[in-house]
């Protein structure tokens, strides 16, 4: 798909990695939609930088993408400020560190948050979305799990779980969307910079970059390079990228 003159709506663009992914669609002359849920000056700022460096339009948008309503308001809102939505980037998580062995700390209200916000906001989102991408014969969908969806592994077993069932619904709606919309997927592992990676104890990021065989955190531009390219391509859906130095391999 040609990129430029496009509209890609960001969930979670005034995040760490939600921002390089912002940046890294508007230096190839996408408008880009900045989603937040409470940051309204931090994606506020990162729309303003977007339309001074890359000249396209942004603006931002909040959305609890846990409210079915707010969600349909939401693409609304983007359709009639831009005119079209081409590329949705479910970037928007939530997440609470609970040690696997710890399930007295898993509370069902922390499962369901995580599950709402990290599996059925981007199945809202992708619903919502859906028609319109269809309606103009195009669309790009991607999602970002992270490489706990992988492996039994991360900051917590909702979020693990959650972030595999990203990984399934990225298959099974590259299914139901295709041919007009394709749907992709990268997984991180720990990065840099991140909300996620901020709420991590010194040890548990320290374990989690010493086990990649590269021995340091994944990179944030090489996601939202790769997300990029998933927006490009004209070939690939159902697919999840792994990006983590090096520590599973998919």
């Amino acid at each position: 798909m040609e990129l430029k003159g496009t509209v890609a709506l960001v969930t979670g663009g005034n995040g760490g990695l939600g921002q390089r992914i912002c940046h890294a669609l508007a230096k190839e002359g996408v408008h880009i939609a900045v989603m937040y849920a409470k940051s309204r000056e931090q994606a506020e700022g990162v729309a303003s930088e977007l339309k001074s460096q890359y000249q396209v339009n942004a603006h931002a948008f909040a959305c609890d993408i846990t409210d079915d309503a707010a969600v349909h308001r939401l693409i609304g809102e983007v359709t009639q400020a831009f005119g079209r939505v081409d590329i949705l980037i479910n970037d928007a998580a939530y997440n609470l560190s609970i040690p696997f062995g710890d399930l007295d700390s898993l509370s069902m209200e922390v499962w369901d948050r995580i599950m709402a916000t990290n599996l059925t906001g981007p199945m809202r989102l992708t619903k919502a979305v859906a028609p319109v991408m269809k309606a103009q014969g195009q669309g790009r969908i991607v999602n970002i799990a992270s490489v706990a969806g992988l492996s039994p592994t991360g900051s917590s077993i909702a979020y693990a779980v959650s972030k595999a069932g990203l990984i399934h619904l990225t298959r099974c709606m590259a299914v139901a969307l295709a041919p007009e919309t394709l749907v992709n997927c990268v997984a991180p592992g720990l990065l840099d910079g991140t909300r996620a990676t901020a709420n991590l104890k010194p040890e548990q990021v320290e374990r989690s970059a010493s086990s990649s065989l590269l021995k340091k955190p994944a990179d944030k531009d090489d996601c939202a390079d790769m997300v990029v390219t998933m927006c490009r391509t004209e070939t690939m859906t159902g697919q999840t990228v792994v990006i983590d130095a090096g520590r599973i391999f998919h």
